[in-house]
């Protein structure tokens, strides 16, 4: 167990995905929004930028699809843990053909991969939080029951509890981890329920931060060796209030990325990437014309 949390937060591949000219219009959104397709693009290269460079990760960037307009919200298409990567099955049916370049990107790295082909079941990665020790999965308008029990199949050695999503799209459109025993959460009454709900079921203890806006709860906690603890977070623009309580942690490095264009279509910080930490030697072959790495 402690070697688990001694590893929680550290990476070494991110694979992310190109923005289509088609999100601006076709791409999945609760509520009527423009998009602009430039300005998403240039917050888009700068959060690779900061997995790469900050953060120090192999980015494997796959090339948009223009028939597939939500493809740059890469984490529902597969859930990873330790060289185990599950290709799911997106509860939304537009987006399903997303797991093919998602598989072919995880084979060429030599992971494990599992793919969900029960016509039953339905899960997207943004319901999926891993706390290192558990798994929390949401249940959602993208995912159900079944989804979340062959996760939990797959996933052995982890404990597997569910969460009712009563509001916003997936489990970590109001909650992530910000680093080991920490969640960091929302303030809003459906996120501290779904909290509530997690810590009832769970074995471990968890403290928790709770920040005004619920978006601004979705961080991607990063535990570098010779950096420690950093959180790309939402910037100061998009959420004042909020950015002040992050400020807390004082042992951290704060890193603000803007996503305000793809916010507009339902997207958080943890949706544009997945991130891996693979200990073993990774195949350097690349499917030509599928995908590249930079």
């Amino acid at each position: 167990m402690a070697s688990r949390i001694a590893d929680f937060g550290r990476y070494t591949h991110a694979i992310v995905r190109g923005i289509p000219a088609s999100l601006a219009k076709e791409a999945l959104r609760s509520c009527p929004s423009e998009v602009d397709v430039v300005q998403a693009r240039r917050e888009h290269e700068k959060y690779q930028e900061i997995l790469r460079t900050t953060f120090g990760l192999e980015v494997v960037e796959l090339p948009a699809d223009e028939s597939l307009p939500d493809c740059v919200f890469v984490e529902d298409a597969a859930v990873v843990c330790g060289d185990t990567a599950l290709i799911t099955r997106p509860g939304a049916e537009s987006r399903r053909g997303e797991t093919k370049a998602m598989k072919e990107a995880l084979e060429a790295l030599n992971m494990n991969v599992v793919e969900m082909t029960d016509e039953n079941a339905t899960l997207d990665g943004g319901d999926v939080l891993f706390t290192g020790q558990e798994f929390f999965v949401g249940l959602s308008k993208r995912t159900n029951q079944r989804g979340a029990e062959i996760l939990a199949d797959v996933f052995k050695d982890y404990a597997v509890s569910t969460v009712p999503v009563q509001q916003g799209l997936h489990l970590k459109s109001f909650c992530s981890m910000g680093g080991p025993g920490l969640i960091l959460v929302g303030s809003s009454e459906p996120a501290q329920k779904a909290l509530k709900i997690m810590q009832q079921m769970s074995d471990h203890r968890y403290d928790k931060l709770v920040v005004p806006d619920d978006l601004a709860a979705n961080c991607i906690y990063v535990n570098l060796p010779d950096k420690g603890h950093m959180l790309l977070h939402s910037t100061a623009e998009m959420f004042p209030e909020s950015l002040k309580v992050l400020e807390q942690l004082k042992d951290y490095t704060l890193i603000a990325a803007s996503n305000k264009e793809k916010t507009k279509v339902d997207g958080a910080l943890t949706c544009c990437s997945v991130l891996i930490n693979k200990k073993a030697n990774i195949s350097r072959f690349i499917t030509p014309c599928t995908m590249w790495t930079r």
